[in-house]
């Protein structure tokens, strides 16, 4: 074989909640990941009743994509990516989960982001959810 066909799209994917940051930017609610803490050798990661002042949550920083996307889709396509999976943070577009109407800093955010894609010349491939369910849809329902 001498190399991939035509039309393959070679690429990498990443996951919203391990990436993006901004946890609390743009109208974006808090997610099951947002209160699960890092953990280390013998110290098991942990879930908490919401966000609590001192521990370390590492997706509320993550590698700050929220506010560097364009550099680092613009690295991906020095890399010859011809296209870039990744998640929707439901709670970017519905903080709660539960609302009837988008948050449009939340739409606009991704807008902006597969605009960057395409001017780069990758496809955008979505998964519409990556293990980041709306907090308050636990507490409120039990989860799903």
């Amino acid at each position: 074989m001498s190399g991939f066909k035509k039309g393959f799209l070679w690429g990498g994917a990443v996951a919203a909640h391990q990436l993006e940051g901004g946890w609390n930017e743009g109208g974006k609610g808090i997610s099951i990941a947002d209160v699960m803490t890092a953990g280390a050798h013998g110290v098991p990661r942990e879930v908490t009743e919401g966000v609590i002042d001192g521990l370390n949550y590492p997706n509320h920083e993550a590698i700050d994509f929220y506010h560097r996307y364009k550099t680092d889709i613009q690295l991906f396509a020095e890399m010859g990516f011809k296209c870039f999976r990744t998640s929707i943070a439901w709670t970017r577009i519905f903080p709660q989960g539960d609302e009837q109407e988008p948050n449009e800093e939340g739409l606009q955010f991704y807008d902006d982001l597969f605009d960057e894609c395409l001017k780069q010349g990758m496809e955008p491939v979505v998964t519409l959810s990556h293990f980041e369910m709306p907090y308050h849809l636990v507490t409120k329902y039990g989860g799903w």
